[in-house]
This record gives structure tokens, C-alpha cells and sequence, in this order.
């Protein structure tokens, strides 16, 4: 059999890059190599739908059997990759197999970072997978009492989906108010007012002592000696990027695997893409960033499929997040850490959206939130203005009756 594409990596970005390889003409060998069991399927519905709803959920494949096998791709799950000899250009598994490989896509996606004090504990655990969710949605039952360690977007889903089956939920977050690294303090407040309306609990600068589990939950010592007691506890504290395969190959690594704006990494046959890679954002004066977003997986994985049949187009994509929290639709557009100046713009009484300029004017990014998709019209306008670095009139950006395409046709 010919060597052809290897993509190893079963989720978003990876699946999406075997079937873009068919799209773009590719006839050659695509083979997907999965660690979990299941085809490979959505992420973001973990910590909503599945946790939601009343029937037993199933994962939200991103394609079925028949799919791959009217493609001609070979799916692999439940096999670990566990080394690249770059040399003879193969993979290596855990039984000592090979498969060679003509271009190779590293499509590995990154892990929840562990608390190390919740090392040991048989009621601390973590969201990542399809089968993770399955164990925590069967401990949210009515009454159960679970805390969530971490105020970033999953550990708040997390809590609105908790809430929604009818458990009491505390949210622990280190630091001064929620969401410090994803959105401004202004949609912040609303997101953290909704969940206070829910009954949920959040408390700030709270640092964790000691993890202690009991026959049917767990007990936790904050720093001052309080003790807080909880059936579960979800650690949700961030992500770090799966690169040990990586740099067990000698590819160049920092917060991700180093590609260029093709997604090519340090071995020029060997490409990255999606939550592990760190690339270059030409848009941000190529400004290196890791990004771990579902369209970003998407986008990347279409992209890095392309450019290993040669085609060699650079990353342009502006980035893109949205979280939905209850009845609320949240979006981020851009990086806004570059930004000087905002500029709010209320489109009705629950909605608005925060314009963030460089100091030289350009719309570096946008973040806005609302009711369902009250504000997906005029973040996607917000997003095109973005990519085009333009420098629209404050005056304008501010007036909910001026039209942000009469400001993207300026």
C-alpha cells in the first residue's frame, strides 16, 4: 500500500482535514488515527447538550461509518500513536506497528490541566470527552451538590447545564471576577449575573489547600481553613496543548507545536493544526497565538489538507469564539489585548457589543452577548471590518442606528 496522508488526531480539525483532502482531489491513502473508541464527533455540545438533555445523549458525530467508507478513509480509534520516525517518515504505536506516511498532520488537540492536589481523588474530574461528559451528566441529579474550580467558559457552561438539571452548584475562581482572560469586565458582569439569578454561587480569590475524598464525595480546604463539601468537583482550570508526540520527534515546540503561516511545523513533510499548534497571525503583525476554538479547528483543519497536496496558502482567519450560557449567545471576534480604546454599542435592552480599536484606529476586535442570536448579524460585519484592518469612526461604531455595512463599504 502507498504511504498517502496520516492524520493523527480524531477530533474536529482532524476529521475535517481527511474529508477536505477528498474535496480538494486528493485519490491517495487517508488514513485517521482516533486514541478514543468513537467516531470522531463535536466537542462543544459536552457541556450543554449533553448534559441537558432528557433522553440518553449521543456523541454529535461529525460523520458515520458510511461516510468515511464512501470517502475511502481509513478510520483508526482507540489507537495511540506513540512515536514518529521522521527518518523513515512512519508512525509508531503502542504495539510496535508502523504506517508510513507521505505528508503527516499532527492534529492532537490539547488536555485539561490538571490540579495536582485532585491527583488522587475518586470525585474530582475533569471535561474533555464524550465519555467524561457521560460520567459527570450521570452525577447531576437533583439536589447533588457540585463544585466547579475554574470561571473560564467551560467551567461556566458547565454550571449553567448543572443548574438546569437541578443541582447546587459553586463556582471557585482564583481570580478577581470570572472569564479574566476571555472577555471584558462589562459582559463578564452580565454573564455572572445570570448565573447569580440561577442560583449559582461564584466566589473570587479562592485558593485551594487540600483535597480530601469521603465514601460519596469529596471535601475541599480552602486557604483560610474553610472546609466546602461537595458530591463532585469538576477541575476546569484550563488547557495545555498535546505536543509530547511532537517532542518526542524533535519538532519545535512552545505553548504548541511552532508551525508558519502555512501550518507546516519544523519538519516541512509534518504540518499541525487546531488546539496544539501555535502559529503566526499576519492580521496581529504575525504575532504568534494558540487557539483553542471549534471553527478554528475547522478552519485549520480544511487549510493544513490543503497545503499538504502543495497548495500552500497562508492562515488569514480572524479569530473567532461564541459560548452559549442559558438563554445568553456570547461572541468574540479578534484579539481585544491589543486594543487602546473601546467603544460599547447597545442594540436593544439586553444586548450590546464592545468594539476594541488599536490606538492607530484599526478594529483589532469585537465581543458582544445578547439573547439567542441577537447579535450574530452585527458581530459577522464586525468580523469582515476586522479582517480588513479598517479604522472605522468611533461616532459611527457607537450609533446602534448606523449601519455597520454602511462602515464596512467605507
Amino acid at each position: 500500500m502507498a504511504a498517502g496522508m496520516v492524520i493523527v488526531g480524531g477530533g474536529e480539525c482532524g476529521a475535517r482535514a481527511a474529508f477536505a483532502l477528498r474535496e480538494n482531489g486528493y485519490d491517495g491513502p487517508v488514513t485517521l488515527i482516533g486514541a478514543e473508541k468513537h467516531l470522531p464527533y463535536e466537542r462543544p455540545p459536552l457541556s450543554k447538550d449533553v448534559m441537558t438533555s432528557p433522553e440518553h445523549p449521543l456523541a454529535r458525530t461529525i460523520a458515520g461509518n458510511d461516510r468515511f467508507a464512501e470517502q475511502d478513509i481509513r478510520f483508526l480509534g482507540g489507537t495511540a500513536a506513540i512515536g514518529i520516525d521522521r527518518k523513515a517518515k512512519e508512525i509508531i504505536f503502542a504495539g510496535g506497528d508502523r504506517l508510513a506516511y507521505d505528508k503527516l498532520l499532527l492534529a492532537t488537540g490539547a488536555v485539561p490541566r490538571p490540579l495536582p492536589l485532585a491527583a488522587q481523588s475518586r470525585h474530582c474530574t475533569y471535561l474533555r470527552s464524550y465519555d467524561d461528559a457521560l460520567a459527570i451528566r450521570a452525577r447531576l441529579q437533583s439536589g447533588a451538590r457540585i463544585v466547579i474550580v475554574g470561571g473560564g467558559f467551560i467551567g461556566l457552561e458547565l454550571a449553567a447545564s448543572a443548574r438546569q438539571r437541578g443541582a447546587a452548584v459553586t463556582v471557585l475562581e482564583t481570580q478577581a471576577r470570572i472569564l479574566m482572560r476571555g472577555v471584558s469586565e462589562e459582559i463578564a458582569a452580565v454573564i455572572a449575573e445570570r448565573h447569580r439569578q440561577e442560583g449559582v454561587l461564584i466566589r473570587y480569590g479562592i485558593a485551594i489547600a487540600a483535597i480530601t475524598d469521603r465514601d460519596t464525595g469529596v471535601t475541599m480546604t480552602l486557604a483560610g481553613g474553610e472546609k466546602l463539601e461537595a458530591d463532585l468537583a469538576v477541575i476546569g482550570i484550563g488547557a495545555i496543548p498535546a505536543t509530547a508526540l511532537a517532542e518526542a520527534a524533535g519538532l519545535e515546540t512552545a505553548n504548541g507545536i511552532l508551525v508558519n503561516a502555512y501550518l507546516q511545523t519544523s519538519d516541512p513533510d509534518i504540518f499541525a493544526a487546531g488546539d496544539c499548534c501555535a502559529f503566526p497571525l499576519a492580521l496581529y503583525g504575525g504575532r504568534r497565538v494558540r487557539l483553542e476554538a471549534w471553527r478554528n479547528a475547522q478552519e485549520q483543519g480544511t487549510l493544513a489538507a490543503r497545503n499538504m497536496l502543495g497548495l500552500l496558502e497562508p492562515h488569514r482567519a480572524v479569530p473567532w469564539f461564541w459560548s452559549d450560557q442559558y438563554e445568553l449567545g456570547l461572541q468574540v471576534a479578534g484579539l481585544a489585548d491589543e486594543a487602546s480604546q473601546t467603544i460599547r454599542r447597545d442594540l436593544d435592552e439586553s444586548a450590546f457589543i464592545l468594539f476594541h480599536l488599536a490606538a492607530d484606529g484599526r478594529l483589532v476586535a469585537a465581543s458582544g452577548i445578547g439573547r439567542g442570536n441577537s447579535i450574530a448579524r452585527d458581530m459577522r460585519l464586525a468580523e469582515m471590518l476586522i479582517a480588513r484592518s479598517a479604522c472605522p469612526d468611533p461616532a459611527g461604531l457607537a450609533a446602534p442606528d448606523v449601519k455597520l455595512k454602511s462602515l464596512l463599504a467605507a
